[in-house]
């Protein structure tokens, strides 16, 4: 147990989406919990220009989150989450990016709302970077985070953790189911299985059928994490792959990271990248970083992109 709690605590500290919060209430059983993060960035690349605009693209953003939680009785509790993300400029968007409620009970959590898919905790293990990353791991809508009309299962079971998922969709025949499952072993060794199906919008009229099956692993020692993801499926009775491989390791205040990202749809090359990135953390609330994606498909452009992130 002390090792895998161990665990827990590096994989926090290389990956760079921990969410820090303030109790604002507790009191009568009910706790609320508020946090965010304030964060300039841009993005340098050709992928940018027009005929008005130039390489250097600003992609600023700020995020609010309040997570709430009650306890009814012994045996049964309700919990809510709310996160919003707002762009920079006049021109400025306001993005719902999760809203859900639901009850916790002896066997589990049930949900719904706009939440992720039963497979994100499994494409987790290599969307590590605060810049890039995660490109090849969505062959289909089901398998998606942040999904509206999303019904989710979450369960805890010692080192085993049970997800499974349906998502009502507002579009007519583009319903999705999806399952997976998460074990993590005392050596710093997790492996998880997932699947997903159902049909989703195509470029046509009618929708199509699409499958996809998530295979993960990661390995963390010492400051040291590396991890693999590989999917395969069919999208409309086409054969579907993709890999991501990622590194991570941590020395002192600093972070370094990497990943390659690979996929092709019907033996065409949709994603082929290296993404590579340093973070050095001034403290637990204040960072600074850079990455860099070397583009392997011709009609796609090197980017760079670095940023200051302040969370709350």
């Amino acid at each position: 147990m002390k090792k895998l709690l161990l665990s827990t605590a590096i994989l926090s500290s290389l990956t760079s989406t921990t969410l820090f919060a303030a109790t604002v209430y507790d009191q009568d059983n009910t706790q609320l919990k508020v946090g965010g993060r304030a964060e300039a960035r841009a993005n340098i690349s050709d992928n940018n220009e027009t005929t008005d605009n130039s390489s250097f693209k600003d992609k600023s953003r700020a995020r609010i989150n309040l997570k709430g939680k009650t306890k009814i009785n012994e045996s049964l509790g309700a919990f809510g989450t709310y996160e919003v993300e707002i762009g920079s400029g006049k021109d400025n968007t306001v993005n719902t990016r999760y809203l859900f409620a639901g009850l916790s009970t002896t066997v589990g959590n049930f949900s719904y709302g706009q939440q992720d898919s039963a497979q994100v905790m499994l494409t987790d293990y290599t969307d590590i970077l605060a810049t890039f990353g995660g490109d090849a791991a969505d062959l289909t809508t089901g398998n998606k985070d942040k999904r509206e009309n999303n019904f989710l299962y979450s369960g805890e079971f010692d080192a085993l953790t049970v997800q499974a998922n349906y998502i009502a969709s507002n579009e007519k025949d583009d319903d999705s189911f999806g399952i997976s499952g998460m074990y993590a072993l005392p050596m710093g060794l997790d492996f998880g299985l997932g699947y997903t199906s159902g049909q989703q919008a195509s470029t046509g009229l009618n929708s199509v059928d699409a499958d996809q099956i998530n295979l993960a692993i990661r390995y963390t020692v010492n400051a040291f994490m590396v991890s693999g993801l590989f999917t395969t499926g069919e999208i409309d009775n086409k054969d579907a792959n993709g890999y991501e491989l990622a590194a991570a390791y941590k020395l002192d205040q600093w972070v370094f990271q990497g990943v390659y990202n690979f996929q092709d749809v019907d033996s065409t090359d949709t994603e082929n990248n290296v993404a590579i990135e340093a973070i050095y953390k001034l403290n637990k609330s204040f960072r600074t970083y850079a990455g860099y994606k070397f583009e392997q498909i011709d009609n796609k452009d090197d980017q760079l992109q670095f940023g200051l992130r302040y969370d709350f």
